[in-house]
């Protein structure tokens, strides 16, 4: 097993997008890449702590690469808006990637350029590529929040149709 280290706004929705990916073992929200010891989600989305709302997941390198779990993670938001995803806003639900290793940032920087060759979004991806500091999990109420809590407003409106793209798009690649 091998882990990915993925910030694309707001947890909730990677955390969606990515759980039923066929390989993927195990998804825990978090905070990651600020400077406040301990953080918590209401410091967090104050927007002072330098974390962002990020997902660490485990997944089996034989049944999904770290390379396809980036293009299901580039097509499922909108990297090339700075610091921000929809109305959430602030740096704290910046895109960013936190690799684990050498390998993992080579990987990371090589998709980059080539979605960007590809233009695929027709405008430059800010996504940073950041160190990965200590990755803090969020509180339990976060796990699992989209498949908890489906009829919830944000969830409707927000991660709803990112699980409804993901599906459409990348059916074939799902559990």
């Amino acid at each position: 097993m091998q882990q990915a280290i993925l910030a694309g706004g707001c947890f909730w929705c990677t955390e969606a997008v990515l759980k039923d990916v066929r390989g993927v073992h195990r998804i825990e929200s978090g905070y990651i890449g600020g400077h406040t010891p301990n953080p918590d989600y209401r410091s967090v989305c104050s927007g002072t702590t330098g974390h962002a709302e990020a997902v660490r997941v485990t997944f089996d390198p034989q049944v999904v690469s770290y390379a396809d779990l980036l293009g299901l993670f580039f097509a499922t938001h909108d990297p090339t808006t700075l610091n921000r995803q929809g109305a959430d806003v602030g740096t704290q639900y910046r895109s960013a990637i936190f690799p684990l290793g050498v390998e993992q940032e080579q990987t990371a920087r090589q998709v980059m350029v080539d979605l960007t060759e590809a233009d695929v979004f027709g405008r430059p991806i800010v996504t940073s590529v950041e160190p990965a500091t200590e990755f803090h999990v969020a509180e339990n109420y976060h796990h699992n929040y989209y498949r908890n809590n489906p009829g919830q407003g944000y969830c409707m409106a927000v991660i709803s149709p990112k699980v409804a793209k993901l599906r459409q798009h990348y059916g074939d690649r799902l559990r």
